[in-house]
């Protein structure tokens, strides 16, 4: 059989916080959707603009970098393969959910931390969170 390629590159933005859970065997797996938008002029000169969701799944370390370090609107790089799982629901109706694996990941655009002041306030802060 020829060897085949399952690789995908995008750049994007969180819709919300990414989602941690653990496996039965303990293993962390982490969730989150990434929009990605693209913009284009038509044949008439009218500015098009469209926009794709991806769904992310991060398992082991890389669910955990990605749970403490991402947040909503965060830009983010990420990188993997595509896979679909099927399912059946109790009412017998089958379900489909293609979601990007990821294999790296790279935080982009402005990275903000919060930092608690000698009073216990928090106080925004420019520095990087690592």
């Amino acid at each position: 059989m020829p060897r085949g390629l399952n690789k995908v590159m995008i750049i994007g933005s969180l819709d919300r916080d990414p989602e941690m859970r653990y496996t039965p065997s303990g293993k962390p797996v982490t969730s989150f959707s990434v929009a990605t938008t693209r913009t284009w002029t038509s044949t008439d000169g009218e500015k098009r603009e469209e926009t794709e969701w991806f769904n992310v799944v991060a398992w082991g370390n890389l669910a955990e970098i990605c749970k403490t370090h991402l947040s909503k609107n965060q830009q983010v790089y990420v990188e993997g393969r595509l896979q679909t799982r099927g399912w059946e629901d109790e009412h017998g109706k089958k379900h489909f959910r293609t979601e990007l694996v990821a294999s790296e990941m790279i935080l982009l655009g402005e990275r903000r931390s919060i930092h608690v002041d000698y009073d216990g306030e928090p106080e925004d802060s420019d520095d990087y969170a690592f």
